[in-house]
């Protein structure tokens, strides 16, 4: 059994307080529009007091959790059977492992967004033996009805869609709930779990197994503390799978920020000129689907390759500052902060949108939007005019969270390879043998990512052809894989040094030669070109 198989693979390997608008007003819905879609994704309701000021009851009584409304719960369930259609591989899972029950005893504390495709991992996890507690990595992406279902199926949830800041923390300390459940797992989205535990319950980290984080944002900071040596647990970089980022990044934003910003904003691309900030999978899944529907696209880059790739695509790389004044949209992509500042806002023309494919709002300059001398129009949910004094406004998605989770539905299957991704990580983590992980960052093995690829093939109906005994001794490999060697991977190029050696962890011994002779080479020609342009200043 692959589980089995899994355990013996050695892995090598301050919070801001935003002004809420005043009022709402609410989009019109078609008359086609059923009650579980509005059920799902509309933020209204007729009660606007805040879930925690009310007292919580299930079908069952009082019950530890924090919800809108329990009586959407038959709405949600509906919503995540949809999405267990299009999500083969952690049905899989729960096939192949239910009885062997991996997860027994492990207790996961996660924040990720609940939807419908998370709600399927969740009760996955819990098919699998695990007791799960959850909390929302986004104040907009939550889908109530999800979470009604998922506290009717026992699962303790703290989230709301449109919660405020405070709720939102308030809520991630409740979901810990240090006096009568303590985690040995975390799932973390962002790293907002993470870094809560860290500063607040820093004891906890004494009985976790480990962490699994599937956001470059949360990445960063896992790296961060490690460099500092104050990372207590090991951890497992979900986001630089093969599988997360040839697929999750890619294919999943390629669909989703269209329809994100067609539900917003009723924007037709072609023609439209767009500035995409960062051209890794996530930019260029934009980038593919805006230029599919004419959209002219500009690409912003600080990483050379990556401009390169981009220039190749048949994209113009140039600086925001240079076309900032003709642009009709600007989507940031960058997993960064300070992306798209206020100098860059005031120079926009009149209806120019403004978005984040990022997961941190951290890349748009909220603070300097803020300011007294601007004045915010909610116009519909999730889209607000921002006005100058001089009657010029700007259109911004989703106060700049996460355009497509904030403001459209998302692609099960594409999630599905995520999500089996973060299952399989959690179980190798809680079922690893005393002394297999330090206190550091691993990725996953070429092995698992390749299982879990194989997961999704039957769907296509697809049929992969056997190397034989003497190819697969041509090839130096095994005939039922790992195909690619462990660095194979779609990874950032702004890695740090203790990445890199975090990342050539699983070399073998020609893999880390070629390794230091390019380092060497690079060494060689930046110590030329410093010296040529040395001489010239002379």
């Amino acid at each position: 059994f692959p589980f089995m198989i899994l355990q013996q693979i050695p892995f090598t390997g301050q919070k801001q307080e935003f002004n809420r608008p005043p009022t709402r007003t609410v989009r019109s819905m078609s008359q086609s529009s059923t009650d579980s879609f509005a059920s799902v994704h509309s933020d209204t309701s007729d009660d606007e007091s805040s879930p925690r000021d009310k007292l919580q009851k299930s079908t069952k009584g009082p019950s530890d959790f924090c919800i809108k409304n329990i009586s959407q719960a038959d709405f949600g369930r509906k919503e995540i059977e949809m999405a267990e259609q299009e999500m083969p591989a952690l049905m899989n899972l729960r096939k192949r492992a239910g009885g062997e029950k991996p997860l027994t005893g492990a207790k996961v504390v996660g924040c990720t967004q609940i939807t419908a495709q998370t709600a399927v991992l969740i009760e996955t996890l819990a098919a699998l033996g695990a007791q799960c507690r959850w909390a929302a990595c986004n104040i907009f992406s939550t889908q109530n009805a999800v979470a009604a279902a998922l506290v009717k199926a026992g699962i303790s949830v703290f989230a709301w869609r449109g919660e405020s800041e405070d709720e939102f923390w308030w809520c991630i300390d409740h979901c810990v709930g240090t006096e009568t459940w303590q985690p040995n797992m975390i799932l973390d989205d962002g790293g907002d779990l993470t870094d809560w535990i860290y500063k607040k319950y820093p004891e906890l980290f004494k009985n976790l197994k480990g962490v699994v984080e599937e956001s470059i944002t949360g990445i960063y900071r896992l790296y961060q503390l490690s460099k500092a040596g104050k990372l207590s647990v090991p951890a497992m970089n979900v986001n630089d799978s093969v599988t997360k980022q040839k697929f999750d990044n890619l294919y999943f934003c390629k669909e989703s920020v269209l329809e994100g910003l067609k539900r917003t904003t009723d924007i037709m691309f072609g023609g439209k000129q767009v500035v995409v900030s960062g051209y890794g999978e996530v930019g260029k899944g934009c980038c593919a689907a805006l230029k599919a529907l004419g959209a002219i696209v500009y690409v912003t880059e600080v990483d050379p390759i990556c401009a390169l790739q981009a220039c190749m695509d048949g994209f113009r790389v140039i600086k925001l500052s240079e076309i900032v004044r003709h642009i009709d949209m600007v989507i940031t992509c960058t997993g960064n902060k300070n992306v798209v500042m206020r100098e860059h806002l005031d120079k926009m023309k009149n209806g120019c949108i403004v978005c984040n494919m990022g997961h941190s709002s951290s890349e748009i300059d909220l603070a300097g939007l803020r300011s007294l001398d601007l004045k915010w129009v909610h116009v519909r949910p999730r889209v607000d005019h921002v006005i100058w004094p001089d009657g010029k406004r700007i259109v911004l998605l989703a106060e700049g969270r996460l355009l497509n989770l904030s403001c459209s539905t998302v692609p099960s299957f594409v999630l599905s390879i995520t999500a089996a991704t973060q299952a399989m990580a959690l179980i190798e983590l809680y079922n690893a043998p005393e002394g297999r992980y330090n206190k550091d960052v691993y990725l996953l093995p070429k092995k698992m990512d390749e299982y879990v690829a194989s997961l999704h093939l039957p769907i296509f109906d697809a049929h992969l052809t056997e190397l034989s005994d003497d190819q697969a001794k041509y090839m130096g490999i095994s005939k039922h894989g790992p195909f690619k060697p462990n660095y194979y991977r779609q990874v950032n190029f702004s890695l740090s040094r203790r990445q890199t050696l975090t990342h050539i962890l699983t070399f073998n011994v020609s893999d880390l030669f070629l390794f230091f002779v390019i380092t060497g080479i690079n060494v060689l020609l930046t110590k030329l070109t410093d010296r040529r342009s040395s001489e010239k200043l002379l």
